[in-house]
């Protein structure tokens, strides 16, 4: 696949030029989202990303489209679990529901350009050195070993991760505990003060720093072209915000969705360690010579992926149907 820097460059300024709309069409303003507005346009997010892979089509050919629409499958799936954290971030910061949407665009930024640097790492580390995929392949899977560990103890969790995370920002920085407006940094008697909702977008942008660990290694697991990884991570994190608005009353009743991305992770960790095995170059694997196992291709894994998403969420719903789903702005708060 060849990506000519123009492709590159028009492909980086349409994207930022997304992020830049959304910020002045819909957070620039502070309010609280309708559920038509979250509606309609992760509608409109969702199609810009399916029309991409038809273009990857056009230009380079089904096969790469495919590992494009895994990949975004997959980063979208991933995304979607973030949002559990982002509501308890929400939640124990008391986010005024009508900043919350400042707080996630400018997260989701950063977390765009955290990936940016994870992808160009990954990809001079797989040029250079190809059993970088057998570190791929077992971090995934202990990762989803550690997801499935955690299921059910993502509050606890990310509570304590937060309570360092203000501690450490109150050592160094002044601080306040009260919001003024959407302003990340106020006065209080002359001096400048850190506002709580600045210390969100901390707890926000380390959340999404920990994301990228697991997120960048299992798209490599897909395709290992940097195009198509960047492109499919910058897809998947566009609309984020209006779906945290959108589905936030819905996730307390995916109860399996850990369970799913685990399995998830994990499947891809292994088919990273067939690929690896396939490539191999380990002078203490196989005399260095290539080991032949069999290699899962890009359609089965589409296909097991969604599969995955579709029967944990079933049975999620299944689980859940007769509780009553909190609402979402009852978890956040006003």
């Amino acid at each position: 696949m060849h990506v000519t820097a123009l492709e590159w460059t028009l492909t980086i300024a349409v994207i930022l030029g997304l992020f830049v709309f959304d910020f002045f069409a819909h957070v620039r303003t502070p309010h609280d989202p309708t559920f038509k507005e979250s509606g309609s346009w992760s509608a409109i997010y969702i199609g810009l990303a399916l029309v991409f892979g038809g273009f990857v089509a056009w230009q380079w050919g089904s096969t790469f489209a495919g590992e494009y629409y895994a990949g975004f499958v997959t980063e979208k799936a991933l995304s979607v679990d973030n949002l559990f954290i982002f509501v308890i971030i929400m939640s124990t910061f008391a986010v005024p529901r009508i900043y919350q949407q400042k707080v996630l665009l400018i997260g989701i930024v950063l977390a765009l350009v955290m990936r940016g640097v994870f992808i160009a790492v990954g990809a001079a580390a797989i040029s250079a050195f190809s059993w970088v995929f057998y570190l791929f392949g077992l971090f995934l899977v202990y990762t989803a070993v550690k997801l499935l560990r955690e299921s059910g103890h993502e509050v606890e969790q990310e509570e304590k991760r937060d309570s360092r995370i203000v501690t450490l920002a109150k050592r160094v920085l002044p601080t306040t505990d009260e919001y003024d407006g959407d302003k990340l940094v106020t006065r209080i008697d002359g001096r400048r003060a850190v506002t709580p909702l600045l210390l969100a977008l901390l707890a926000i942008g380390f959340a999404d720093l920990l994301f990228a660990l697991d997120s960048i290694p299992a798209i490599y697991g897909l395709t290992d072209e940097p195009y198509i990884v960047f492109a499919a991570n910058a897809f998947a994190l566009m609309g984020l915000r209006q779906l945290f608005f959108l589905i936030g009353g819905l996730l307390d009743r995916l109860v399996y969705l850990s369970y799913g991305l685990s399995a998830i992770l994990a499947f891809i960790g292994v088919k990273l360690v067939l690929h690896a095995l396939h490539e191999n170059t380990l002078p203490f694997i196989n005399g260095g010579e290539h080991v032949k196992v069999p290699e899962i291709s890009t359609p089965v894994s589409l296909g097991v992926i969604l599969g995955i998403l579709v029967i944990a969420t079933v049975a999620s719903l299944l689980k859940t149907r007769s509780a009553a789903p909190r609402s979402a702005e009852s978890r956040v708060g006003d």
